[in-house]
């Protein structure tokens, strides 16, 4: 849902309570205290029922009604990665229909209290959905703050895929795709970008960092309140929260931007051989795509195995291991910083409209990686495409064509991140530059990034501006390599054949992140 700003001026502080339209009744006395809730409870009274908002591959998330203009998020940890953080969640809404009760993503905590405009609300669980059920009805185009107190677990989260990331000193976030309703209540859609403001209070001794930049530090006692607010909407599954034993290191990147990176502090020196790279690596990407989209950047070095590294906003996630064990070569590592970074343009600040839209920010990340590698290596882009052409009907069969990836199976919700959508969807591109020329190619990447700057789209909208660009009509072009079974013949490249999907993949084909995968390394989402 498009993001309606409007001024802090009108919106009330978190957790207290605004003037209410004429047809909302004041709550009665005896219903001001609401009951303690495990969301694995089915509270008594009407039935409640999980919604969602029809996303194919993942239609249990988001929820209709509304539209969320900013989270308010605290949490309290104890000094325990193993038990719940207290927390609290301020959202700022503005409702698209009349609702007599809406629902909220969140698949796990103890909710102790929930609140509509200040007043106590009723609340039960419906499968990975928290229903809430005002007093009085909600009006359509009502603004609304909804106020949940709850837990949210880490342990739970180590039980399935994504949530909080339990580090060997603290906590970290990997949200992506259909988590962050693990870690707190929201509209966990990709389509619902919001504004956020993180508050993590932590015992001293502990560094606390999140998405966007720091606006406070309170001392009090033995513990430390840390707070930061992003200046750029963002998406749910974006999310980050990094609290540990670190050090924040600072430097300042192009343009003024100031760049921090969070280390284990034990490790602060082997590691900033890799992180003073990042300046010139947002420059490399500024000259291809233009101004880097946010307030700040910086990797989230964590000491943890998660099998993956991830583009939380202004703040990507990162295993430590990376960059210190020997067996990934120095080309692999850099354009694995490349690949998150470039997520910063493809994938955050112009976030999938729909999950099936995945291509677009994992095509574009594994396209820039290809490139800054092929720059500094003997790997051209055109050895990794062809490479790719020759895997790409396997990776249909398996996956689903690049804009039309199949379901995850049961039990595996970020199967997803296939190689369909990382160098079968470069492969797109590519052929997009093939068929367009390189200039209008280059043309359509900055004019993606700039029209759609802090807003999700589309396929349709992407192959809309691509004719735009061009001039030309490409549905018919675009449509096959996007949608068909089987790959279309590559313009300018006769020659390049597909492999069968019905043999076994020869082996040393790329997989996973295709060619750029090191020995050893765990392909994954990123």
């Amino acid at each position: 849902m498009l993001l309606t700003p409007r001024t802090e001026a009108r919106r009330p502080a978190p957790g207290t309570s605004r003037p209410r339209s004429a047809s909302r009744r004041r709550l009665k006395t005896s219903a001001l205290i609401a009951p303690v809730l495990s969301c694995c409870l089915l509270a008594a009274g009407a039935p409640a029922t999980p919604l969602g908002i029809g996303d194919r591959l993942y239609p249990q998330l988001g929820n209709p009604g509304y539209d969320v203009t900013s989270y308010d998020l605290s949490f309290t940890y104890s000094g325990s990665n193993s038990k719940p953080l207290k927390a609290v969640t301020t959202i700022e809404a503005r409702t698209t229909t009349a609702l007599k009760r809406l629902n909220l993503d969140f698949a796990h905590g103890k909710v102790e209290s929930v609140q509509i405009d200040g007043e106590p609300a009723s609340f039960r669980s419906a499968g990975e959905d928290l229903v809430v059920t005002p007093e009085d009805p909600l009006a359509e185009d009502e603004e609304v703050t909804i106020t949940v107190r709850h837990t949210s677990d880490p342990v739970y989260s180590a039980r399935r895929e994504g949530g909080w990331v339990r580090t060997s000193d603290g906590l970290a976030m990997a949200n992506q795709a259909d988590a962050a309703h693990v870690v707190f209540p929201g509209n966990d859609h990709p389509s619902d970008k919001a504004m956020f403001t993180i508050r993590i209070t932590a015992p001293n001794g502990y560094t606390a960092v999140a998405n966007g930049l720091r606006t406070g530090v309170d001392r009090r006692g033995a513990s430390t309140t840390w707070t930061y607010r992003t200046r750029h909407p963002m998406a749910t599954e974006l999310a980050q929260v990094s609290i540990g034993r670190s050090e924040v290191l600072r430097r300042t990147g192009p343009n003024g931007l100031p760049v921090r990176d969070v280390v284990p502090a034990a490790d602060r020196a082997k590691l900033e051989p890799w992180l003073k790279k990042t300046p010139g690596q947002i420059s490399w990407m500024e000259d291809k795509v233009g101004r880097y989209p946010f307030e700040t950047y910086g990797l989230l070095m964590a000491d943890a195995t998660t099998g993956f590294e991830l583009e939380t906003q202004t703040l990507s996630l990162f295993e430590k291991d990376l960059f210190t064990q020997p067996a990934y070569p120095k080309w692999y590592v850099e354009s694995i910083m490349v690949h998150e970074l470039a997520h910063q343009w493809f994938g955050d600040s112009v976030s999938p409209r729909t999950w099936s839209d995945l291509w677009l920010s994992e095509g574009h990340a594994t396209w820039y990686e290809t490139l800054y590698a092929a720059g500094r290596t003997d790997r051209p882009m055109e050895a990794r495409m062809k490479a790719a052409y020759a895997a790409s009907d396997r990776w249909r069969a398996a996956g689903g064509p690049p804009a039309a990836p199949k379901a995850p199976a049961p039990g595996k919700k970020t199967g997803i991140f296939r190689p369909n959508v990382y160098d079968g969807a470069a492969l797109v591109l590519y052929a997009l530059r093939q068929e367009i020329g390189t200039q209008a190619f280059e043309r359509l990447e900055r004019a993606w990034v700039s029209r759609y700057r802090d807003r999700s789209a589309s396929t349709a909208d992407f192959v809309a501006l691509a004719e735009d660009v061009s001039g030309r009509d490409l549905g018919g072009f675009l449509r096959p390599w996007l949608y068909g079974e089987k790959t279309p013949p590559m313009p300018g490249r006769p020659e390049w054949k597909a492999a069968d999907p019905q043999k076994p993949a020869a082996k040393g084909k790329p997989g996973g992140r295709g060619t750029a995968v090191a020995p050893g390394k765990a392909a994954g989402k990123g």
